[in-house]
């Protein structure tokens, strides 16, 4: 009965050892698929506001960070303004850049327990008028 004992321990340990090895393993979850996750979760949980567009820059390469370009915009929530920047890099084959101008109407998704955080664009959802 021993060794059957000795036997099962070390099954059971090994079993949890490999466990721990593949949970502690993983990955870490990039910046891109934060930012994904993101508009998902405020896809389905945010609520709608009006806002106006501020301007659309494009970060040069050459300042020290990667190109990107940033939607700003602004919009009030309980009567706090709120002026707020998406990074529409990976969203530029859903919008019109070009057409994005100063004052231009759209609507806002944000949190309604952080209403700083906010979208104007997501995979399925568009807030700019056109």
């Amino acid at each position: 009965m021993d060794s059957f004992r000795a036997y099962s321990l070390v099954v059971v340990g090994s079993t949890l050892a490999l466990g721990a090895y593949a949970l502690l393993r993983r990955k870490p979850k990039t910046a891109e698929d934060l930012e994904r996750e993101r508009r998902v979760w405020l896809d389905g949980v945010g609520r709608i506001t009006d806002g106006t567009v501020i301007d659309v820059q494009e970060l040069d390469p050459a300042t020290g960070h990667h190109a990107a370009t940033l939607l700003l915009y602004k919009y009030d929530v309980a009567g706090v303004s709120y002026e707020c920047s998406q990074d529409v890099t990976h969203l530029r084959h859903w919008i019109n850049l070009h057409s994005c101008r100063l004052g231009l109407p759209t609507s806002v998704k944000y949190d309604p327990h952080n209403p700083g955080n906010s979208l104007v664009v997501s995979e399925s959802w568009m807030g700019l008028r056109q």
